[in-house]
């Protein structure tokens, strides 16, 4: 048998108390009326004084009137104790949401409604709490990758005009080195900008041939490795551009992210698209971290690449994007095959 709802606990308890007050009152009202009418029947038109019943009667409404007010006091005090726990959840959620996000209610007793409210709270500050704490983390990284190419290129700039001797040559070495430097910068600014996209989800849709957006990416990153390509239709609906994107970091991450004579493979058809390649060897452990942003296996990895650690964090988001199954298997001989199914 279920355990009625809170709805309907709150309704029977209220209905209880409502009839706790009006039920002695209506049982003294109809026994008073009652003697009434014997009086008027028995033709006493004008009743003498009868002191004893009097006392009778006002003992009566005194009693009715104890019990009506010993109902109220009485509901009052259930009503409280039944809701103490609501009153607490919600000075304890005002608290965590005004303060910290660390602190949790915590609520303790049967596994009734109220002990499941307070556990899909908890459940939502921690969620809160990990979204807020990777929007810290993701900050402070974007923040000091932004901050890396600028001081690099206010650095060249201070010795090269500290110089009192330095040549024609010499300031278009600097310059052309803080140009370098700039495109680095508007790399990271347009893989955060396509990261946000991505996240922020699609505003429209249109037929697109994952086929073709592949080869035209892999016609512009000529490369010495072995790629072998079975690209046969793959129509989905979606963005465009961001699926462009998700393709090309794909194809980097398996050029970059390779070994000297190694291979690329790619294939795409009805279900989706799979790029495999050659490379170090990846633990399984590893794989989800590698899909969140500013996350690399190692810093050589990083300075080989040259990359930002945004590549497949951008691929994740467009896959979300597009309501594709997005995932990440380790090679036996080392490197990754990545496959993304859409719907």
């Amino acid at each position: 048998m279920s355990r009625p709802s809170l709805r309907v606990q709150l309704t029977a308890l209220y209905a209880g108390l409502v009839l706790a007050v009006a039920v002695p009152m209506l049982l003294l009202v109809g026994f008073l009326f009652g003697r009434g009418q014997d009086r008027l029947r028995a033709g006493d038109a004008v009743p003498p004084p009868d002191t004893g019943a009097q006392q009778v009667d006002a003992a009566l409404a005194v009693t009715a009137a104890v019990v009506a007010a010993l109902s109220v006091v009485a509901a009052w005090w259930l009503a409280g104790r039944f809701l103490r726990p609501l009153r607490a959840m919600t000075v304890t959620a005002t608290e965590i949401s005004a303060t910290n996000l660390n602190r949790r209610l915590g609520l303790r007793g049967p596994d009734d409604e109220l002990t499941r409210l307070a556990r899909t709270l908890d459940d939502l500050f921690a969620r809160l709490d990990s979204a807020f704490a990777a929007q810290r983390h993701f900050v402070a990284n974007a923040s000091h990758e932004l901050r890396t190419p600028l001081a690099g290129q206010r650095a060249v700039l201070q010795v090269a005009l500290a110089d009192p001797g330095a040549t024609a040559d010499g300031l278009r070495a600097v310059c052309e080195e803080a140009l370098d430097l700039g495109v680095r910068q508007e790399r990271l600014i347009d893989a955060l900008l396509v990261l946000a996209e991505g996240q922020r989800g699609l505003e429209h849709r249109q037929p697109v041939d994952l086929a073709g957006i592949t080869r035209e990416v892999l016609l512009s990153r000529p490369t010495r490795l072995t790629v072998e390509a079975s690209l046969d239709p793959a129509p989905v609906s979606g963005d465009p551009d961001l699926l462009a994107s998700m393709i090309g970091n794909l194809v980097d991450n398996a050029l970059l992210h390779n070994i000297p004579g190694g291979s690329v493979t790619i294939a795409t058809g009805p279900d989706g698209l799979s790029i495999g390649n050659t490379g170090p060897a990846v633990r399984a452990d590893d794989l989800d971290r590698l899909f969140q942003p500013f996350q690399r296996l190692s810093p050589q990895r990083t300075h080989t690449a040259g990359g930002h650690g945004l590549g497949l964090a951008i691929v994740r988001a467009v896959a979300e994007a597009h309501g594709a199954d997005l995932s990440a298997v380790p090679r036996p001989g080392g490197g990754l095959t990545v496959t993304a199914r859409f719907p």
